[in-house]
């Protein structure tokens, strides 16, 4: 049966945030046949739209009563944003939802979320700009603006804007595996998933450069050779950098320090082979550069809380 999907507008809601699963989940099919029917609703069926327009939309709050999941695009509305709680209307909209829907928000859509109180006592994410307002505003849920999304099993927020495409081809990937997921990606023209977090992206000053050159060529030498050992020195002299430097400017442009952005790398190596291979855990583990099959396992579990044949048997392609 087909999984039916509401995307609540909210007045005014975000529009770079509110396409993003009509595009991303309904354009997924298997043998030709479309596996989501997603349908944008509001509380209201005119909404503003940030990007200064207005929408006139096909449904109202009943298509939440039919949702197996619920969309929440980020909004600028006032009562959610300013005081963190729902407005009457919209209070009464989301009581419609079945107890077993699935939630999702999209970059302030996690207010909404919060405001509800689903998500108390749960971990979530939120644009990394928003990250202050929304602890004062929600002190009982355990924000990580670090992330671009988190997935609690029945609730999963997404980082600011575009993080929304990366949690959506996440959830193809949950219920449908990667094959779905990657040829959605690849009709959007869009990386099938990001490495790394929020922390890439806020605004934060990089020093200036010196005559010393990037660390895009280090990074790229890294990835063609993940399976030998790698020292941040050596990646230091790929770019004629001392270790200091190296280390300074990798942070600066990436967010990361190198040994945690070359770990990051090693792990989407791994999970690649494993979706895409019948190679045994501890080739996976060799080719990756993680070691041993045990090395793989904690590291795997640490990061996604499956086992490398777990994560095989849920990801991998027909």
């Amino acid at each position: 049966m087909v999984h039916r999907v509401a995307v609540l507008a909210l007045d005014a809601v975000v529009g770079f945030d509110l396409p993003m699963a009509s595009q991303i989940l309904g354009e997924a099919q298997r043998d030709g046949e479309p596996l989501y029917d997603v349908r944008v609703c509001g509380v209201q069926r005119s909404v503003r739209v940030t990007s200064g327009y207005r929408l006139e939309l096909d449904h109202g709050p009943e298509a939440l009563a039919e949702a197996d999941t619920v969309v929440v695009p980020g909004t600028h509305c006032v009562p959610v944003r300013r005081d963190g709680i729902l407005p009457p209307e919209v209070a009464e909209a989301l009581a419609l939802v079945p107890a077993g829907a699935r939630w999702m928000s999209i970059c302030t859509g996690a207010f909404v979320l919060a405001a509800a109180g689903r998500l108390d006592g749960r971990r979530a994410t939120t644009h990394w700009a928003r990250a202050a307002e929304f602890r004062r505003l929600f002190p009982a849920v355990e924000l990580d603006e670090d992330v671009l999304f988190v997935d609690e099993g029945d609730l999963l927020t997404s980082a600011g804007l575009a993080a929304g495409i990366d949690l959506c081809l996440h959830v193809l990937r949950r219920d449908h595996g990667s094959e779905v997921a990657n040829a959605v990606a690849r009709h959007a023209v869009v990386a099938p998933w990001r490495d790394g977090g929020q922390a890439q992206f806020i605004d934060v000053p990089v020093p200036e450069s010196r005559g010393d050159g990037g660390t895009a060529a280090a990074r790229a030498w890294a990835l063609a050779h993940l399976a030998e050992p790698i020292a941040v020195a050596d990646l230091a002299a790929v770019s004629a950098m001392s270790v200091r430097t190296f280390t300074r400017r990798f942070r600066a442009e990436t967010g990361r320090s190198p040994a945690a952005w070359l770990l990051a790398q090693r792990l989407v190596h791994a999970r690649h082979l494993l979706e895409t291979t019948t190679l045994p855990v501890d080739r996976v583990a060799a080719a990756s550069g993680l070691g041993s099959a045990s090395s793989l396992r904690a590291h795997l579990g640490a990061s996604l809380g499956m086992s490398p044949l777990a994560y095989r048997r849920r990801w991998a392609s027909a």
